[in-house]
């Protein structure tokens, strides 16, 4: 144990003093800061006044009998003024107004014509001011009719829309989630694939023979997982301390409100994700072991991980899509699959999915999971870790495995 506590000890000094671990984190914690003051630095720039459509509206038949002024938008600066259409045409030319709206009559129809001196996406016809102004006529012909509130009522009832699933309900933020996803997927696949990095590194410069001489391969292999796995543990809290803190500060709490739920983010939930990070790590990192232990050169380490990177990238997309369809079983099975767990059971529980039974046999699954790829990993790795020629080839593989 003292062995293991030893190269977990110089595995994270390692790691620590590394200067892309350095770079990468830095700039990580960098684009978040700047990421949530990007509404600062925009509003910076911008002018404190909205921009408002400044609009004409003619009504050279007094149709609405003066009841226009009752519009009120703060979109539009309004100006309610009789003008034959030249003179509109004229004013807008000179650009003393965005545009016209011109009432007529037509028999019983009601003609709105929307003047402007070229269309554009600024300049659409306004959907929401003209609602307002056919609102405003029904109720003052409604009104010279003299109809009692209850009829009115009756007329013109008011309408409450609700939206309701007949599915289990779901609670969270999917926004949330997939940022999560994002973040742990990172942690879990890069740092894992360090493990991977070190044990080819060390076998280029000769450093695993002293560390053989010194203890055995299993020591090795546990040590460097577990080292590593502690630094990217750490930077994992670090990102998101940071990013809990910058968006506390710079955004406000309607808006924080608005973009992120985090009333599902309890504690329970944050032991259960750290849980979930450590066995997804371990299962990763432990086959990246195996990998890195079947090269001596550091540029075959890219082709001996690609098909962990694979199933690495299969396991994230596959909780990913899931979200979707939270109540689906393809979610339910992406959960227990020991490559997408990690990424999807946390998320379950965020949403109140999963019961306490589902989360037991996903971890178990994934505590099994995690010895039978340590046990063959030790043992390729306790047959490789001296071989320097050529990236080791699967039948080679089995067969060291097969070696007493």
């Amino acid at each position: 144990m003292r062995d293991i506590f030893t190269i977990m000890q110089f595995t994270m000094k390692d790691m620590i003093q590394r200067k892309s671990f350095i770079i990468s984190t830095i700039i990580i914690l960098l684009f978040i800061i700047i990421g949530f003051n990007v509404p600062k630095i925009i509003s910076s720039f911008s002018d404190d006044e909205t921009f408002s459509q400044k609009l004409l509206i003619t009504d050279n038949d007094n149709l609405f009998e003066g009841s226009l002024e009752l519009l009120n938008n703060d979109n539009y600066n309004l100006t309610i003024e009789n003008k034959n259409i030249d003179e509109v045409k004229e004013e807008i030319d000179k650009e003393n107004y965005d545009g016209a709206l011109v009432i007529t009559k037509d028999d019983s129809i009601i003609n709105i014509n929307y003047i402007v001196k070229e269309m554009s996406l600024f300049y659409e016809p306004p959907e929401d001011l003209i609602n307002n102004i056919n609102a405003i006529y029904i109720s003052k012909e409604i009104n010279k009719l003299g109809l009692t509130d209850e009829e009115l009522q009756h007329i013109m009832p008011t309408f409450n829309f609700t939206a309701e699933s007949i599915s289990e309900d779901v609670n969270g933020n999917v926004f949330v989630m997939m940022i999560m996803s994002c973040v742990l997927f990172y942690a879990i696949y890069f740092c894992a694939y360090q493990v991977s990095s070190s044990i080819t590194t060390e076998k280029t410069s000769k450093i695993i023979e002293t560390l053989v001489t010194s203890t055995s391969p299993k020591n090795i292999v546990l040590g460097k997982t577990f080292g590593i796995g502690l630094v990217g543990l750490g930077q994992l809290i670090l990102i998101v301390g940071t990013a809990l803190i910058c968006a506390n500060i710079c955004l406000s709490k309607e808006l924080l409100n608005q973009v992120l739920d985090l009333s599902n983010i309890t504690v329970t939930l944050g032991i259960i994700t750290i849980i979930y990070f450590v066995l997804g790590y371990l299962v990763y990192a432990l086959i990246y072991a195996l990998t890195g232990s079947t090269v001596s050169k550091p540029e075959d380490i890219q082709s001996a991980n690609g098909p962990v990177a694979i199933i690495c990238i299969i396991g994230f997309y596959l909780s990913y899509f899931t979200m979707m369809n939270p109540n689906s079983e393809l979610n339910v099975f992406a959960s227990m699959l020991p490559i997408s767990s990690p990424f999807c059971m946390p998320f379950r529980v965020m949403m109140g999915l999963s019961k306490p039974m589902d989360v037991i046999i996903s971890l178990i699954i994934l505590i099994i999971t995690i010895f039978v790829i340590a046990k063959i990993a030790i043992k390729i790795y306790s047959n490789a870790i001296l071989n320097y020629g050529t990236k080791l080839s699967i039948k080679d593989i089995i067969k060291m495995y097969k070696t007493k």
